[in-house]
C-alpha cells in the first residue's frame, strides 16, 4: 500500500511538470509504471551531478531547489542558474555526441528527483509524442537561455550586466522599482564577477543619478541612460 502511496504521488508530482503537460494524468501513470527509475532525495548542498560527468540519463525534479554552477581553473564559481520546483536538470545535454554535463548541479536545499536512464527515457518520449513533442520545446527554451547566458557573462562590461538585469525585471511593470531577491555576493556570482566591482558599478549608477540603490530596493531613475550600457 505504501508503494502504491508512492508511485501515485510522484505521478502526481509529474502531472505538474511541463515535460507532462497536457498528458492526462492517467496516461502519465501507464508511462511510468513501463519505464524503468530511481528516486532520490539530495540534502541541502548535495552534488546531484559534477561538470564533466557523462549525462547517463534523465533527472527530473519532483520538488526544491537547485544551481547550476561553474569552476574556473583560478577557483572562482560562477553560477548559471537557479532551477526550482519541477524540472529537468540539463536536458539539452542527454542526446548528441558530447553529452557530458556543462556545470556542477548542487542542492540549494532539500530536493527530490527521480532519474531515468537513457534509454528508459527515449521509451518515454516514444510513447507519447505530446510528451515527445514538450520534451523538445523544454530542450529548445533551454538552449535559448544558454545562448543568452553566455552573451550576457562574456559580452556585457558589469554595468551592462546590471542595466540587462534590472531592465529585464521592470520590463512590463508600471513602476521602475525592484527589491533585488539576492545578496551582493550572490549577484556577484551570478553575473560573474567580483562583490567589490559590483559595488563600485552600483555606486558609481547611483552617484550619475541612474539608479537609486538603497540596500536590496532599487528605482530606475533614467532608463534611456541605463539602457545606452548595454551591448
Amino acid at each position: 500500500m505504501l508503494r502504491e502511496n508512492t508511485f501515485m504521488t510522484i505521478c502526481e508530482q509529474l502531472s505538474q511538470n511541463i515535460l507532462f503537460k497536457d498528458v492526462d494524468f492517467r496516461e502519465i501513470c501507464t508511462i511510468l509504471q513501463d519505464v524503468s527509475y530511481k528516486r532520490t532525495t539530495y540534502n541541502k548542498n548535495d552534488v546531484i551531478a559534477l561538470d564533466g560527468d557523462l549525462v547517463a540519463g534523465q533527472f527530473i525534479m519532483l520538488k526544491g531547489s537547485v544551481r547550476g554552477e561553474m569552476t574556473n581553473y583560478t577557483g572562482k564559481v560562477v553560477k548559471i542558474e537557479d532551477i526550482e520546483g519541477r524540472q529537468l536538470l540539463a536536458p539539452a545535454f542527454l542526446f548528441g555526441p558530447d553529452n557530458y554535463y556543462p556545470v556542477d548541479i548542487i542542492a540549494n536545499k532539500e530536493t527530490e528527483c527521480i532519474f531515468i536512464i537513457k534509454s528508459s527515457f527515449t521509451k518515454l518520449l516514444q510513447l507519447n509524442p505530446v510528451v515527445q513533442n514538450n520534451f523538445l520545446n523544454i530542450v529548445s527554451r533551454k538552449t535559448q537561455f544558454l545562448s543568452n547566458k553566455i552573451k550576457f557573462l562574456t559580452l556585457q562590461p558589469i554595468k551592462g550586466k546590471i542595466a540587462d538585469y534590472l531592465l529585464k525585471r521592470t520590463k512590463n511593470k508600471l513602476l521602475n522599482t525592484i527589491n533585488l531577491p539576492y545578496s551582493q555576493d550572490k549577484l556577484a556570482d551570478l553575473f560573474g564577477v567580483t562583490r567589490p566591482a559590483l559595488t563600485r558599478a552600483l555606486r558609481e549608477l547611483d552617484k550619475n543619478k541612474i539608479i537609486c540603490a538603497k540596500g536590496k530596493r532599487v528605482c530606475i531613475l533614467d532608463r534611456d541612460k541605463l539602457e545606452e550600457f548595454i551591448n
